[in-house]
């Protein structure tokens, strides 16, 4: 069961705002909230409420749906904050040498999703099969292998399991040295 919920025009500026975000992402719903709830930050107050309002649609989504969902399993499956419109005050502030700066204040929209499903619980990177897979098949060997399959017209299991790129090289490197100490035998 996923809940979303977003806060619009929340003062304060997006980059602040994302401060506060980074430290509740992957985190259960109670610890999320006792982060927040101690953190000292401006943005964290509005962040609260937000968390807050996915919980209960979450929770108001499961009964309609004859789902029963507890608070305490759900977690921040995702949130991200958007940057706002800027007003542009006709106040100014001070700035340096006698000139002046316009103020400007900043906005920001918050959005939260919440989930309690156990197949997208939060798990450790690279534990899972499809994160191995995905760990194995690094940019430069897929790289590799789709331009020998183009070039030399071998399958694609073929080129999987061809050498990645620095194996070949160090393989290289000591081929040659070794046949520069058996050129400097022969010579001797």
């Amino acid at each position: 069961m996923e809940a979303r919920a977003s806060a619009k025009y929340l003062r304060g500026s997006a980059q602040k705002a994302r401060l506060v975000v980074d430290m509740i992402r992957g985190k259960r719903v109670g610890e999320a909230l006792a982060i927040l709830q101690f953190t000292n930050k401006r943005a964290a107050e509005g962040i609260e409420k937000c968390l807050r309002s996915a919980i209960a649609n979450a929770t108001e989504a499961a009964e309609r749906n004859n789902v029963a969902v507890d608070p305490d399993d759900l977690f921040v499956k995702t949130c991200f904050v958007d940057m706002g419109p800027t007003k542009h005050r006709r106040r100014v502030r001070p700035a340096p040498q006698g000139r002046a700066y316009r103020e400007q204040r900043h906005f920001c929209h918050v959005t939260v999703l919440v989930s309690s499903g156990d197949d997208t619980a939060p798990k450790a990177k690279g534990k899972t099969p499809a994160g191995k897979a995905a760990k194995e098949a690094s940019p430069k060997t897929a790289g590799d292998g789709k331009a020998a399959a183009r070039k030399g017209g071998a399958s694609k299991k073929a080129a999987a399991t061809e050498e990645p790129a620095a194996e070949k090289k160090s393989t290289q490197r000591a081929s040659r040295k070794t046949e520069a100490a058996q050129t400097e035998e022969t010579t001797e």
